[in-house]
């Protein structure tokens, strides 16, 4: 009952101010400024959308891309659900609303740039239910109960950390519990002739989503990709994530230096509307999120501390490219972003029950 008070609290507060002054737009009452909203991104300066074994390149920015030019209205909902995201963030710590700028500042990161101490946004603990689809052409494809459910228990791990002593001590104090769980209900195993999917959701269109899950399919993309993500607003069929089986999981068949379950952990936070770490872009482009340094690239391996736009890279964390093993963080920040989805009026508020 707490729980659906807080969120129709919220869920007021987002629309209140259009009734106070008729005479104000939404962006003028909340101050939230959209200027620096991007979606498109040049895929040989931007990176992709996915992580990919030893650097080579792959597709999901093109596709897209490709799939803003296709669909006229998808520019447009990306666009309102940033805005939403922003007078969340806004009603949480007034004047925080807008997405510009990273934080991290000059020389090491020496400006805090961050989302502040936690904040309640009254949503509680969420749980998402999870239907994996296990598509195989071999038996090593048809990966075991035992590396999904270790999968399964990466997510929850990272989701809900509350130690971040293994990383930068620079940035240890953003760390955050999302306090978001996952539940396993349903695996589904399917044989296919098909050896590798690309990454043009030719899988989702043989296997579709199944509405009321994160839907994850498991299936050999090829090309050195470990797996590619949908943000929200796209179409419901092809909604979720797909992950190579190889990457999945951290028994079984999953491979080093990837076999640390954070590709996953990395897709599922595109899909819950994170952007990577370095904007996907040159130092002028944000991820809009307030706490985490500027960059201009990914970074791979486990580099150690490494300077960029003026700032120390927050390597650890699970939206960069580094090795499993040396990722270890979401931020404050990046949980509210996350969270917002979830939020009354949110892309994906039927998580919550809103």
């Amino acid at each position: 009952m707490k729980k659906s008070l807080y969120g129709l609290a919220i869920l007021a507060a987002l629309f209140v101010g259009c009734s106070d002054n008729q005479d104000q737009t939404p962006e003028q009452e909340l101050k939230i400024d959209m200027s620096d909203f991007y979606v498109y991104t040049d895929p040989y300066e931007a990176g992709t959308s996915d992580r990919v074994m030893n650097g080579k390149n792959c597709s999901s920015m093109e596709i897209l891309n490709r799939q803003l030019n296709e669909n006229p209205n998808l520019y447009k909902k990306m666009y309102d659900i940033e805005k939403h995201s922003r007078e969340f963030s806004y009603h949480l710590r007034p004047g925080n609303g807008n997405g510009n700028g990273n934080g991290g500042g000059n020389n090491g990161g020496g400006d805090d740039g961050g989302g502040g101490d936690p904040v309640d946004d009254g949503l509680g603990t969420i749980n998402i239910p999870v239907y994996v689809y296990v598509i195989y052409a071999n038996s090593s494809q048809n990966i075991s109960d035992a590396q999904i459910n270790s999968q399964i228990n990466v997510l929850n791990a990272d989701f809900n950390d509350t130690t971040f002593n293994d990383v930068n001590p620079l940035y240890a104090d953003r760390g955050a519990d999302v306090d978001i769980t996952f539940t396993l209900d349903v695996v589904d195993r399917q044989a296919n002739s098909t050896s590798q999917w690309g990454t043009n959701n030719a899988v989702k269109s043989v296997y579709p989503a199944q509405p009321g899950y994160l839907t994850i399919w498991v299936a050999n993309i090829g090309g050195g990709i470990l797996g590619y993500a949908q943000f929200p607003g796209g179409n419901a069929s092809t909604d979720g994530v797909v992950v190579s089986p190889q990457y999945f999981g951290t028994t079984g068949t999953a491979t080093a230096p990837f076999d640390g379950g954070r590709t996953t952990t990395h897709e599922v936070g595109h899909w819950l509307n994170l952007r990577h770490i370095w904007g996907d872009g040159r130092c002028n482009r944000d991820d809009f999120v307030s706490d985490t340094p500027k960059s201009d690239r990914p970074n791979y391996g486990c580099p150690g501390s490494v300077t960029h736009c003026r700032s120390v890279d927050m390597v650890e964390n699970y939206m960069d490219y580094t090795d499993d093993d040396c990722m270890g963080l979401f931020t404050q920040g990046q949980k509210e972003r996350m969270r917002a989805v979830l939020a009354p009026g949110g892309p994906r508020a039927e998580f919550t029950g809103n």
